[in-house]
Parts: structure tokens; sequence; C-alpha cells
């Protein structure tokens, strides 16, 4: 049942529109969020956000295909050098200009970097114009050791140039070009590889899509905002795909070093890439095994952060906590309910007119807000607030907006983007017409570090959250200029959750909450769309689309010599946006940085600078601390600095579970701390697939749930169901941090990912290929969440049961009577997730506190799970959690074997808590003792299983201070 002590129901329906001075009306009332708005103010121009309708290639049956069309090169002046070989491009025969100018001369260089690593780089001889990513950005890797022993090897065809990757150990083909052309425009590369038959492709992101990328998957990376939509281009870009390969049992990697914007083609058997600039910088990675491809990847871009150990807790948002007093209220919610609370969060809401940098001096006056940060912090809590990209501008002729000091201050260090004709580009986001800060600008980190250290010193933050990176603007082009007179504007569209959205199955599972609810909602809800349409300035029903009335295609999109037709490139991709211009919902492609680069060629990495200037900023405002940073877009190598949050999903199954297939991908890319907003953002959540979520996100890294202004409260303590589940769940991942943070620091050192595939465990096996609806948390955690609406019931499968594995049910510590290949069908009535541990495993524990920082101080525990031969193994790694630089950690390993087990620690971090409990699971037979060194100690035994208690009398100088030995 809904509690609706603390949510009155009509105000739950209604959607809640933001005001055009920013403020929100809840309930009928309007709560100011200032009392120098202008009396009048606009709303965006419709005809403003539609850009040139685009007819993307892959859609256009008159399209020229390039790979008929293209004369190809021919590879002359070979020359072998100690690392590899170099040569001469030459085109064959007539230019074709397909989709820009061909380049006649091109220089090729082969070179074998390591043991592991080759690169093949293909650049224009004549470099004028051409775009080639800065090592500052991504470092560009380099030759390790001249003796070498890859077993990768490169082979080429001179006439009508193509080449191959070849794996000497197998002879097999693991890249090649041969028999297509390559086509070397400025406007337009591309090369295609033969793939085998049944080919086990994963990578290639950001996009909401299962694991594998099948045959007919066309893939799009551009970076935009926009709300997940399945198989569309979204926030991050990683133009890297792994490539599995069952008949040989190895996997290799394959990245394109580039920021361009790309296009890739999953064929049956081939691959065709293409991109709209830059070089062909190819990197191969040869594995053999899919964890250690993805090693091999990471560990070239860049190894994870190590995340502070508080951030592992449960993190609480919304869009709609717009006051401090609300932001109160949800916090002592948690306390009252005993619901875990580790980090709240603020959206916009707590924004001064929605300006950066800012708090509303009404609804967040700073001395009860400090109150409030001072009170969170000495319970060791935290709080994240939102900070977007773009940088609200200031009427002229609103004296009280010329104090905006991150638009002064920003303007004197020359940092925003510009347009082509030198004067300030100006686009569109939440507060109005807004500027972009230029992180390529030689005075950004200088601005951006102000503007962060300033805002600390007012809002004592713990992290920050990166959002509208990149990097998004409302409108098409530089439509603020000469028209920031009409500052403050509103967005063009409708603000808050349709009023009637509700999951598959919610007139099943919620049947009373429905009947309420669509009373309530047919009484309501034209009113809630009137309001949310005055708010806009427009009709849901009529807002003004592209057509194809808009301006020819043809008009535009021509071939234009040097950098080429940037706004309007001859090849058109099939961007996500309605009409497919590059340009819409995001700077335009022509807006030009300090340095000279343009937009077309670095759009790709706005959110990747945005981090890194941000990264940096926080590392200033607290010194020696990890800095929290969860941002939306991502690029190669962002893992080294930040989390990131799967976007703008919506509260539906299908959306649960497309989170595991996107962990995956992101954690394959070198972003191991990721999570999706639970329950969902958009739309509203019901109990059934809130309480399926809840648990389902204590399993991912960053345990966060967020929602969309006007949706209903999802809190965890809104419906008994939910809170019960909830506290359930979280027990485990509280019990489990020491496990947790342990695999944080693996993914940190080694690059794997914290939540890891089937395919990845088992690579072997066939069979296991393209599940996404299980996984394993690490190697020894394996979940079955319930991913459907009304149903009491999964099926999941267990890698190697009972042959070369083992599984035991977490709750109940029973040994599985599994089968391999095998669909099982398991209990999961509501509130309960399957779990079993893997045998073989052994998990550190830690007894569960209301915070991170009150578990780090209570008794350790181990659970041992024996596998098929008696044994196993497991590790643990502590430091004091927050410290950039460890000075100080201790590692355990941990052995059983033989009816032993031994914990030996190493390293210089005192762990001063004593060890309560030992579990040992799968022992065949009841022991006549159990000894803890050389004394005897308490246990219990039932469901095969040891259950030792009472060690703190015997670890009284810590759990780890010596090394132990027990046996039984």
């Amino acid at each position: 049942m809904i509690l609706f002590k603390y949510f009155p129901l009509l105000s739950l329906a209604l959607a809640l529109p933001v005001h055009f001075d920013g403020s929100v009306e809840s309930n009928g009332s309007t709560i100011s969020s200032t009392s120098t708005s202008p009396a009048a103010q606009f709303t965006l121009p419709n005809d403003l956000t539609i850009g040139v309708k685009q007819v993307p290639n892959i859609y256009n049956e008159s399209a020229i295909d390039a790979n008929q069309a293209a004369p190809g090169y021919d590879l002359l002046n070979i020359s072998l050098s100690d690392s590899g070989l170099s040569g001469l491009l030459k085109l064959r025969g007539e230019p074709k200009n397909i989709y820009g100018y061909d380049f006649d001369l091109l220089n090729l260089t082969v070179s074998y970097q390591s043991d592991e690593r080759l690169n093949v780089h293909i650049e224009p001889v004549n470099m004028t114009d051409v775009f080639v990513l800065p090592d500052f950005i991504v470092t560009r890797p380099e030759v390790e050791s001249l003796d070498l022993d890859s077993d990768l090897l490169f082979t080429y065809q001179a006439k009508q140039f193509g080449f191959s990757i070849v794996r000497k150990s197998t002879g097999e083909s693991l890249f090649s070009t041969i028999g297509n052309p390559l086509v070397y425009e400025n406007q337009f590369i591309q090369f295609n590889t033969s793939l085998p038959k049944n080919h086990v492709l994963s990578g290639l992101g950001e996009s909401i899509h299962g694991s594998l990328l099948t045959p007919g998957t066309n893939r799009t990376l551009f970076a935009e905002d926009i709300g997940d939509p399945i198989d569309g281009n979204i926030y991050g870009v990683h133009p890297v795909y792994f490539d599995q390969r069952y008949g040989s049992n190895t996997t290799h990697a394959v990245w394109w070093r580039t920021s361009a914007i790309q296009e890739i083609l999953i064929r049956n058997q081939s691959l065709t890439w293409r991109a709209l600039s830059g070089v062909v910088d190819l990197y191969f990675f040869s594995g053999p095994t899919p964890k250690v491809a993805i090693q091999q990847y990471v560990a070239t871009v860049g190894l994870p952060a190590l995340q502070p150990y508080w951030s592992l807790g449960y993190h609480q948002c919304r869009w709609g906590y717009n006051s401090t007093e609300r932001l109160q209220e949800v916090v002592q919610n948690f306390k009252d309910f005993d619901i875990p609370l580790e980090t709240i969060w603020s959206d916009i809401d707590y924004m001064d007119s929605l300006k950066d940098f800012t708090t509303d001096p009404y609804r967040f006056p700073l001395d009860k807000f400090q109150r409030f940060l001072n009170e969170l912090h000495n319970n060791d809590q935290h709080y994240v607030p939102i900070v977007d990209a773009a940088i609200y501008v200031p009427n002229p002729h609103n004296a009280t907006e010329a104090n905006y000091s991150s638009y002064v201050n920003g303007a004197k260090l020359n940092t925003f983007l510009r347009n082509p004709d030198n004067t300030t580009y100006i686009g569109a986001v939440w507060p109005g017409y807004t500027v972009f800060p230029d992180f390529f600008a030689e005075n950004a980190q200088t601005y951006w570090t102000g503007e962060i250290s300033k805002w600390h010193k007012d809002v004592s933050f713990d992290g920050l959250w990166m959002d509208m990176d990149e990097v998004s603007s409302f409108c098409v082009g530089s439509c603020g200029t000469g028209m920031i007179d009409k500052n403050p504007i509103a967005p063009n569209f409708a603000v808050g959750s349709p009023a009637g959205s509700y999951p598959v199955g919610f007139n099943v599972s919620n049947s009373t909450d429905y009947e309420i609810f669509s009373e309530s909602l047919a009484s309501v809800s034209s009113a809630a769309i009137a309001s949310a349409e005055a708010s806009a300035g427009t009709t849901l029903s009529s807002t003004a689309v592209a057509t194809s009335s808009s301006t020819s295609i043809d008009a535009k999109n021509t071939l234009m010599p040097g950098k080429g037709n940037i706004n309007y490139p001859p090849y058109a991709i099939n961007n996500v946006q309605g009409d497919h211009d590059l340009a819409t919902h995001a700077v335009s492609p022509n807006a030009t940085h300090q340095n000279g680069f343009i937009e077309y060629d670095v759009h790709n990495l706005y959110g990747h600078m945005q981090t890194n200037s941000t990264y940096n900023a926080i590392l200033d405002t607290n010194p020696g601390k990890r800095p929290f940073l969860i941002v939306r877009s991502t690029f190669p190598g962002s893992g080294k600095r930040v989390g990131h949050w799967g976007g703008d999903n919506t509260a539906d199954f299908a959306y649960m579970y497309f989170s595991i297939p996107q962990a995956f991908a992101i954690g394959s890319f070198g972003i191991p701390f990721f999570g999706v907003d639970v329950c969902g953002f958009n739309g509203n959540t019901d109990m059934e697939l809130c309480s399926r979520w809840m648990q389902l996100g204590s399993f991912f890294p960053f345990y966060r749930n967020h929602n969309y202004l006007g949706a209903i409260d999802q809190e965890p303590y809104v419906w008994e169901a939910v809170t019960s589940a909830t506290k359930t769940s979280m027990a485990i991942r509280y019990l489990l941090l020491p496990y947790y943070y342990t695999l944080l620091h693996e993914s940190h050192t080694t690059g794997l990912p914290f939540l890891r595939q089937f395919q990845w465990e088992f690579p072997e096996d066939s069979f296991y290929a393209g599940i996404d609806n299980q996984f394993f948390v690490g190697d020894s955690l394996l979940v079955t969440p319930v991913l459907e609406p009304n149903v009491s019931t999964v099926k999941g499968v267990f890698p190697g049961a009972n042959e070369s594995d083992v599984y035991y049910d977490f709750y109940t510590h029973e040994k599985q009577n599994f089968t391999n290949h095998k669909n099982h069908t398991l209990e999961a009535p509501l509130g309960h997730i399957p779990l079993h541990i893997r045998g073989g495993s052994i998990l550190p524990t830690q007894e569960p506190g209301y915070t991170v920082a009150e578990s780090r101080n209570n008794s350790f525990g181990l659970i041992v799970a024996l596998g098929l031969d008696g044994s196993a193994s497991g590790n643990l790694y502590l430091d004091d959690g927050e410290s950039l630089k460890v000075s100080e950690a201790t590692f355990v390993d941990f052995v059983a074997e033989n009816n032993t087990l031994t914990a030996a620690p190493r390293g210089n971090y005192a762990i001063e808590q004593a060890l309560a409990n030992i579990t040992i699971l799968g022992v065949d037979s009841e022991p006549s003792t159990v000894l803890f060194g050389n004394s005897s100690a308490k246990f219990q035994y039932t469901n095969s299983t040891v259950f030792i208690t009472g060690l703190e009398e015997l670890t009284g100088d810590g759990a780890f201070a010596d090394q132990f030995v027990v046996s039984w």
C-alpha cells in the first residue's frame, strides 16, 4: 500500500511546471525563487529548435555505396622499421569524391607496440585541416619494447590496399579489410572488416541495447542529450569492440582512437566503420580471454579511479526536492523508517532561477541550507548537487542580473565558446539563453576551479553531478545572439511527467491503487496538461516538428574543400534526434574553440574535457581526497576520474532489464562505477517495479534512486512492500561492503569490470553468450533478478553447475542441485531477489550499520563457500577510504583447503575491528571440533554449514592484525 501520510494523492498525479522565474508550482501555490524576476518572460521560439531535416544515409535508397564507387589505394614505398613498417598509399585513378574530397596520398604506419597491442595508423600526407585527437586528452600509446612476442601479425595486400590482423597461434584472421577499398575523404572515412558467421561482438557505446552487437545493428557514435532511446546514440562515445571467438576460444579488442562523429554497421559477416573526420588510428588487443582483452584496453586508455568508500552507500535524489525543508524531510523519513541513507542529492531545484553555482535565496537560504549540510555531515552523511554545462547570460536591461559572477568571470577570462566570426556562441538551456565554457581555452581551468571553489565555501558539497555535458542546447545554432534582452526564457517543451504514465502491469499488481489513481487522473489530467502547456508556451498536441517540407537536404549537404561542410556534412549519420540534424538539441558543429578546434571535431569530447576540469577543481577544494564525480557524457579514459549513471531512463521493466547490458558495456569501457536511476526517471513507477528495482540496484556499484519532476514520489518508504524489500537487499549490500570495496580496488588496479557477464566468466562455453538477465558481482555472487511484472518465479541458468562449479543459496546457505546448461525455475515472490554464492569463493563481510562510516566501525565476518574440490579463495583490500594517494593499505589473502582456512594479511593500514564470525558452506559432515589457531571456537552445524561465532575474544587486536588459521 502507499503511505499517503507523507504524499497527498492529487499532488502526486499533477505535473509540477517550472515557472518562468524558476519557481515550482506545488499543490496550487507558487514558491518564488527570486523577487527580482521580470514581470513578463518569454518562451524559446519553437522554430529555433528545429534543424534542417536530414535523411540518414543508411535509410536513403538513392545513396551511393562507397564500397562500390571508391577507387581505393595502392601501397607504395614500403619500408620496414624496428617496430613494424611504413608506406605510402596512393589513390587509384581519378578521385570519386563520394561524400567529401578524396585525399590523393596517405601515410601508413604499423607499430608492434607491446606483446599484446598492435597499432595501424593512416593519415593524409597533407595534414592541413585534418583533426588529430591530442595526446593530452587521451594519451596515444607508444612502442613499449622492441623485444616482443606478439600473437598479432599484420599482413597486407599492396594493390587495391587492404590489410589483415592474424592471430599467429591459431592462424585465425581477426580483422581484414582485404577485398574492400579504403575510402579516405575530407569528410568521410570508411573501411570494412570481415567477420565470422555467428559472431559474438560487444561494445561500441553508449547505447541502450542488449550486450551483443547482433547482425543488423547500426550504431551511431555522437554524444546526445536524449532520454535513453533504445538503439539510439546517447551520452557517451566509446569506439571499441570486443570480438569473442568460440571456435578458437579467444577474444580480441579493436579500438579506433578518434573523437570523430562515427557510424558502424554490423552485418552477418561484416563490420563497416565510418567517420566524418580525423585519422585512422586503430589499436588491436590480443586478449586472448574476454577479461584480459578488457584489461588490455582499459589499461591503455586509463585505469579507473578508486572511488571513496562512502560512495558505495545508498544515494537518494529526485527532481522536485525544491527546498531545504524538503531535503530535511526526506532525510528524516529515511531515519524514521530505518532505511540506510548515505547521500542526499539535489537536481536543479536548489538553483536561483536555474543558474549554475547559485542557491535560491528563498527556498534554499544559505544560513538554513548550511545548517542542514552541517547536520548531515555530523551524521556521517553526504550531499551531492547537480551542475549543468551551460552558464546563464544576464539580461543587459535587468540591473539585478549584472552581478551573476559565473558569467562575468568567464567573459573576462575569455573562456566561452565562440561563433566562427569570433562572437560569443549563445545557445539555450534551463535558465534561458546561455553560453558554454570552452574547456580547451587557456584560462578554462582557472575559471572553472574558481567558480567551484567559491561555491563550495557556501555549499559544502561532497561531490558533484555533471549533467547536460554532451554538450546540450535546446535550440539550433547561436539562437541567443541578439536575443539576450529576452532573458530569462523558458524551454519550449512541457516540464513534468505525463499524469497517467505507469509501468506495464500496473493495473494488475497495483489494482487498488490503479482504481484510485484512474479516477483521480481523469479529473486532473486535463488541468495538468493545460498547466504544463502554459509553462512551456506551446500546445503539447500540436508542437511543431521538422517535416519533409523543411529546407531541402540537397541544398545543404554539399561537398566543400578544407574542413568541409561542417554543419551539414555530405554524409548524413543516423543521429537520434527527430530531424537528424547534428545541431538539434546540441551546440552547433561550427562552434569554435579558442585553440581553433571546431565542435564538429571535438563534440564527443565536451563531457570528457569538462570532467577533467571539474575533477581538478574538486581536488582544489579538498586537496588529497578522492573527488567524487558522476557524469553523463563519457569518452575513453573518463573512468580515470569519474563514475557514470545511465541517464534519463524510464520507469518500466524494459529499462530495468536494459540496465544490466548497459552496466556490462560501461564496465568494459573502463568505468566500473556505474548505476542507473533505480525505479526509473521518466514517468511514474509503481510498488512492484520499485520493489524489484530497489533490490536489483543494490548489487550495482552506484546505487541511486532518482526521478522526474511531477512524477509520484518513489522513495523506498512510500510503499510498505518496497520498504521491506529495500531493507532486505540493503542489508546484504552493507554486509558485503568490504567485498564491494575490494572489487572497486581490483577494477582500479586491473581494469576488470565490477559487474560481469557469464560469457566473460565462462569464455569457452557459447551457451552463455549474450545472457543479459543475470550477472556476477565480481567472480563470486550470481544475481538473478525478476525483470517482468506479475510473476513470483524467475528462470535462471548456472554456468558449470555440478561440473566445474557449485552454487549456494545466499539466504539458506544450502548447496543447490543445479545442472549446467539448464534453465532452473527459482522462487521469487515480491521482496525476494535470488542470490547465489559461487563455490570456491571467500567473501569478507562487516556488520551493517546505518551509514558506511558506522558499518566500517563494526566487526568483520567471512563467508567461505567451498568449491567442488573442497577449496576456496578470496581477498580483502582496505585503506582509509578517502585518500587520493594511498600510503597505508592492507591486503588479506584467504585460502581454504583440506578443512583449513588461512588468512594472510600484508600491509600497513591498521584494521582495529574484531572478527566476529566465519560461515563455511559445503562442509559434508559435522566436525567434532573447530580450532582458531590453537584455541577451540564455538560453532554450530546445519545445512552442511559450519557457523563459527564468538571470535571477538580471539581477535581483540583486530580481525586481520596477524595471520590466522582455522581448522575443522
